[in-house]
């Protein structure tokens, strides 16, 4: 059983807002940087508070909002707000559903669906410095050099907040103040519900504003304080994709510094992208334009890279993959892939393996130290250890209406082009021809052949293409037979049967 939170009494993510600015179908706080939508951080960052509840305040496509919710924390409780506009209204609905199941008591932290760089141990400062100096409201502030369309904090003489004002609401005196408002707050509860029974929407926007609160509760006899933070990537929202691409750079450059600290090497991080849900071992290399999605994870002494990208795939220890796009897949240990090639989900190479140039593989296992070097498919297959796949070999998995699967045994050599038409098994130890078409079972030890013979249809470039280079060159190589002695010594004759002294 886990343990009970112990954090504040509530975390509301509010993420009602409609981001018309990011002109898409999609909300704006579902839009993805790091391998994570928006609000995907802001419910890791909230949860590392371990509060006593969760909540999220939804309205703009709400079922889909919902949706994505559920499935990254099924026990954060969905809250819709209605149709009265403000953050003000979005948090008042947040408590009255809270209250509903249990009256509030303690901290309630307040923060944004869109605000993805925001980490949890920056909430957790906020949340002490609020505890420990027994503020009614402690607000996350930043100081910028354009605080154009930020509401601005104002400061009383004795360094407190006495509350914040709008940009549209601000007098010019004000809009000079570069002390902004993150919109991020840590509430005593008591002080945040009767404050909140308190606002209206007599202002410029004619809405309720979450801000009315500082000055409530300051006028209430509650103290209100700031803590400032340098760091204003934690406190900067993406409204349109602009703002979304800058965010991304930064969280990026962020994981892969941290990931350089602890042991990685990055050649080239400007071109090199992490997800925060990938895993990197000590020693790891990675080589520029080499990109790492999802729940990809790499060993110790593996390369990646150049020009790599691989989504939810495990590297093992020692394995290079070069030039390489992969999916779902799995490298063993000490493995090699690339350049160019393409692993589709369910690929799975063992230790020492080899999946070479141009090859593309799907739902395949391929066994310890067994080689797929250049050009070729394996898909629906199972391939034993210490095999052999020899240029432009292919599985010929489907036909037309159903996969079928190609069984490939231990210690198996196979010619060039050799297509496998499954269903279709070889046995340990078999070899097969150049150009083979298997078609049935190859037992074990067994050459398979497809033979036929060979037709020469002699003069077929002179008569048909008369006039052309090849001609001339034909014609000139004829000529030059003519005059050559004939039937030289030793000259063995190949025929069907064999080589005849």
């Amino acid at each position: 059983m886990s343990p009970a939170p112990t954090g504040p009494a509530a975390v509301v993510v509010l993420a009602a807002g409609a981001g018309t600015r990011m002109k898409s179908r999609t909300p704006k706080i579902l839009h993805e940087i790091g391998g994570l939508s928006m609000v995907g951080h802001a419910l890791r960052a909230a949860r590392s508070l371990q509060p006593q509840r969760l909540a999220i305040v939804v309205r703009h496509e709400r079922d889909l909002v919902e949706g994505h919710v559920s499935a990254l924390d099924p026990e954060a409780l969905i809250i819709d707000q209605d149709d009265i506009p403000g953050t003000g209204r979005a948090v008042e609905a947040a408590i009255e559903a809270l209250d509903a199941e249990a009256e509030l008591a303690g901290t309630v932290v307040v923060t944004y669906g869109d605000v993805p760089l925001l980490t949890g141990e920056l909430l957790g400062e906020l949340v002490s410095i609020h505890e420990s100096q027994g503020n009614a409201v402690t607000v996350l502030t930043a100081v910028l050099d354009d605080a154009t369309g930020y509401g601005r904090i104002l400061r009383a003489a004795d360094g407190t907040v006495a509350g914040i004002r709008e940009h549209k609401d601000a007098s010019e005196e004000e809009r000079a103040i570069r002390e902004i408002n993150s919109g991020i707050y840590a509430f005593d509860a008591a002080a945040l519900r009767s404050a909140l029974a308190h606002i209206t929407t007599d202002n410029a926007q004619g809405e309720k504003y979450l801000t009315d609160v500082l000055g409530l509760a300051r006028d209430a006899g509650g103290r209100v304080a700031a803590l400032p933070t340098e760091d204003r990537w934690q406190v900067e929202g993406a409204n349109d994709r602009v703002q979304l691409a800058a965010l991304g750079a930064e969280h990026n450059r962020r994981i892969v510094e941290a990931w350089m600290r602890a042991g990685v090497t990055v050649v080239d991080p400007s071109t090199t992208w992490i997800d925060s849900t990938v895993t990197l071992d000590e020693d790891v290399r990675i080589l520029p334009n080499t990109q790492l999605h999802g729940s990809t994870t790499v060993a110790r002494d593996a390369v990646v890279g150049p020009d790599t990208t691989l989504t939810d795939v495990t590297v093992g220890e020692g394995a290079t993959v070069v030039r390489t796009h992969g999916s779902g897949s799995v490298i063993g240990p000490k493995a090699n892939v690339g350049p160019f090639t393409y692993l589709r989900p369910g690929t799975v190479l063992g230790e020492k393996g080899k999946i070479g140039a141009f090859y593309e593989t799907k739902n395949v296992t391929i066994g310890r130290g067994s080689k797929l070097s250049h050009l070729g498919y394996a898909g629906d297959a199972e391939i034993g250890e210490d095999t052999n796949i020899g240029c432009g070999n292919i599985t010929a998995n489907y036909d037309g209406e159903k996969k079928h699967r190609t069984v490939i045994g231990s210690g198996v050599r196979t010619g060039s082009n050799t297509v496998f038409v499954a269903p279709v098994s070889v046995g340990d130890g078999a070899y097969s021809g150049a150009g083979a078409v298997i078609r049935k079972d190859v037992p074990p030890g067994a050459l398979a052949l497809s033979l036929a013979s060979q037709r020469n249809a002699e003069g077929w470039v002179l008569t048909h293409r008369a006039g052309t280079e090849s001609a001339r060159r034909a014609q000139a190589a004829l000529d030059a037979r003519e005059a050559a002695p004939q039937n030289p010594s030793n000259t063995p004759a190949i025929t069907e049967e064999g080589i005849q002294a």
